[in-house]
């Protein structure tokens, strides 16, 4: 990750800031805010803003006046409940933006989630940086032969080093004519003084899916919580699923009681279908049960079976 001297000096003076306020702070996320923490090779995530605590919440479920005398305790129980019978506007009391600094593909798959207020950095008005993201070997693999959306087996050896030199120069080639169609150096000088250059709107469509982007996100906790609990998956893609972690981890720092209950109730939880409960309750009883007597199809036998780890089970 590389940052500019600007930006480091930006972060310096947030962070140096002392401002009172009689809003609720939460000490663990106030320790990061305006941090930024490393993703990918060139990407980050920074916290730049929040409003809420675990307390906001609490205090919309009841439509309340602060703590009063109430235990913390009584919180958790509540929030559990909150989270266990998925209400879900006490949790959109709470909000939180981001900086992200991400490769383009990832954030056109990000996008999808329509649930947060985006603003992107403009190619149309700047040059994007001459950043590119390249996946350590260890995360170059096959298209899997059972899923159209993920991958098979690691790639390795002399194909692995050749897919990269090819990611890597054609990343290089691109941006080094986007330069010349700008007819300006991502370090600002001109290439050339009798040349008129293209239109920035125009020059980037020639750029690669793997350079870097920019924006701010922000979105209330619901939310949020809805796209961790997709994209910190373990069949996410890998690239997405490493910002979801760094993200998992502001959520920990920020409402540590809802984090628990969200990571007890919908990251480890799992949904069950009317079918499925009858074959878990006559497995529970001891029954036999079978694929052709339980109503499902191959693959929602599987998930059910996955789910509970009855591996021995699975067809």
């Amino acid at each position: 990750m590389k940052l500019t001297k600007e930006q480091i000096q930006e972060i310096k003076d947030q962070q140096s800031q002392q401002n009172s306020t009689k809003r609720v702070t939460v000490p663990e996320l106030e320790k990061v805010l305006y941090e930024a923490i490393q993703v990918l090779d060139h990407g980050f995530i920074r916290v730049v803003d929040y409003m809420g605590d675990d307390s906001s919440i609490v205090q919309a479920a009841r439509v309340s006046y602060g703590k009063g005398t109430k235990k913390v305790n009584t919180d958790v129980g509540l929030i559990k409940y909150l989270m266990r019978h998925w209400h879900s506007t006490p949790f959109e009391m709470c909000e939180i933006k981001y900086h992200v600094k991400l490769p383009i593909f990832i954030a056109r798959q990000w996008i999808r989630h329509r649930t947060a207020n985006v603003n992107e950095y403009s190619a149309r008005y700047s040059i994007l940086d001459k950043e590119f993201y390249l996946p350590a070997q260890e995360h170059l693999a096959s298209q899997s032969q059972i899923n159209r959306q993920g991958r098979g087996d690691v790639i390795k050896g002399e194909q692995a080093k050749k897919v990269l030199n090819l990611l890597k120069d054609d990343a290089e080639r691109t941006y080094s004519n986007y330069e010349e169609m700008l007819n300006e150096r991502y370090d600002g000088t001109t290439i050339d003084e009798n040349q008129t250059g293209l239109a920035r709107e125009l020059a980037r469509m020639n750029l690669t899916l793997n350079t870097y982007t920019q924006w701010y996100w922000k979105t209330d906790l619901l939310n949020l919580m809805n796209f961790l609990r997709l994209r910190a998956d373990s069949h996410a893609q890998y690239e997405i699923r490493a910002y979801a972690q760094v993200m998992l981890d502001t959520l920990k720092k920020w409402v540590p009681i809802t984090y628990e209950a969200f990571m007890d109730y919908r990251v480890g939880g799992t949904e069950v279908s009317a079918k499925g409960k009858k074959i878990i309750q006559e497995l529970i009883k001891g029954n036999k049960v079978d694929l052709d007597s339980s109503g499902l199809s191959k693959r929602e036998w599987n998930e059910l079976m996955s789910a509970f780890d009855l591996k021995d089970k699975l067809i």
